[in-house]
């Protein structure tokens, strides 16, 4: 592991105060104890206090309930191809990467997936990683570190609203000396004004299908924004991969800007692909620099070959089936029609995820657990995983939804709404 010489530090959320040493108990001895985790209950009480308290609910194998919570956008997770590839990959390459890509972690797997990625999106190259939020820190710390040759530091104009995994890779650049300016969510000419006085290397960062509301942002305006500054489009299509786009090939597709040369786009290939991983796709030059400098690359074990297998059997089967791209934006648009008019403040979808707002926390999560109750697996999302503090139950549809489960899904939502 490589010796973090010159790590920043990020400021406590939390006031620091001085230990209280205590005697330790039963010792009668002069020992001590200053509780250096002591804080944390305070915190957790905090948290509770504000209807804030998370907890994992671990899933049964055979939970019959309708599952409207989880990402498998296409329902290709429990598909046939996809599992077989998976079990088939593992029996071929073992349980595990084994290692970095870099060292002994790469397989002509990997190679064969980042080879049909890139072709599906129309991108020169394609570059794999162990998660989506990896590829997410890759892209955009690599991109935006430090000029050898001593140029100026790079200006990223954010989104206000982008996932957590940019927000993050956006204070690890700026930790390492880029500036982060952040612009009005979905406003290109407020991305404009972010922009103005920049130089060479900045870069416009952007959510293309927004995580909370499932709302798609103005590529093509965001894209003119950038080249009118000189500045590079980095794109998470997370949520847009499989489900917009002419045959579900992503936002950057339905945007006519596959392959242009300063566009570069991550994904997971944990939602519509229904695996586990991410992808960093664009210009053939940035891939190789990912390659020799992205610590989340570098550094990283790689993807699990069964992973790998079954995001490639599933993007096969997406190839072989594309209208699963335009069901599962009928499904979502059924949804949000049909709680719209049983008097619901809905989100408008653009993709497959749509947010019903909540009063409080407390009714967020008190209105899930009666959906489950009554068979319906929905999300609910809290501060701080929503960007204008309101709480909202969060749906996700799925290209395996029937007319009739829609039905049923908006009666179960609204009859048990609070109040």
């Amino acid at each position: 592991m490589e010796r973090l010489a010159n790590a920043t530090v990020p400021p406590r959320p939390w006031p620091l105060r001085a230990a209280s040493p205590t005697r330790a108990a039963g010792t009668g001895g002069e020992r001590w104890s200053n509780a250096p985790f002591a804080w944390l209950d305070g915190a957790a009480r905090r948290r509770a206090e504000a209807g804030l308290t998370r907890r994992t609910v671990p899933r049964t194998a055979c939970d019959d309930r309708l599952d409207l919570a989880g990402n498998d956008y296409l329902g290709l997770m429990l598909h046939p191809k996809v599992v077989g590839a998976a079990a088939e990959a593992a029996h071929v390459w073992g349980a595990g990467a084994g290692g970095s890509r870099l060292v002994t972690g790469d397989t002509e797997l990997h190679g064969e997936l980042e080879r049909e990625l890139a072709d599906f999106y129309g991108a020169e190259a394609a570059l794999v990683f162990s998660s989506g939020y990896a590829a997410n820190l890759a892209m955009v710390t690599a991109l935006a570190a430090p000029d050898p040759d001593g140029d100026p530091a790079p200006l990223i104009a954010s989104d206000r609203h982008n996932h957590a995994s940019l927000i993050d890779a956006a204070r690890l650049a700026k930790a390492a000396g880029a500036r982060v300016a952040l612009f009005d969510h979905a406003d290109p000419d407020s991305a404009g004004k972010a922009l103005v006085g920049s130089r060479d290397r900045s870069l416009v960062l952007s959510d293309t299908v927004f995580s909370v509301d499932g709302d798609l942002t103005d590529i093509p305006a965001l894209a003119r924004t950038a080249r009118e500054h000189g500045a590079a489009l980095l794109l998470d299509d997370a949520h847009g991969l499989g489900v917009v786009g002419p045959g579900g090939r992503g936002a950057a597709a339905l945007a006519g800007l596959c392959g242009a040369e300063d566009v570069v786009v991550s994904v997971t290939l944990s939602k519509s692909l229904g695996s586990q991983g991410g992808a960093v796709l664009g210009p053939r030059r940035v891939v190789r620099h990912l390659v020799e400098t992205a610590r989340t690359f570098v550094f990283d074990t790689g993807l699990a070959p069964a992973a790998a297998g079954a995001a490639l059997a599933a993007l096969r089967v997406l190839r072989e089936e594309p209208e699963r791209a335009d069901t599962v934006r009928a499904r979502a648009l059924g949804l949000a029609e049909g709680l719209r008019a049983r008097g619901l403040e809905v989100s408008t979808p653009d993709a497959a995820v749509v947010s019903v707002m909540a009063p409080s926390p407390e009714e967020a999560v008190a209105w899930r657990g009666a959906c489950l109750e009554a068979g319906v697996r929905v999300g609910c999302f809290r501060p701080p995983s929503v960007p204008d503090g309101r709480s909202r139950l969060r749906l996700t549809a799925r290209a395996t939804l029937t007319e009739a489960q829609v039905r049923h899904v908006v009666d179960v939502i609204a009859t048990n709404r609070p109040g």
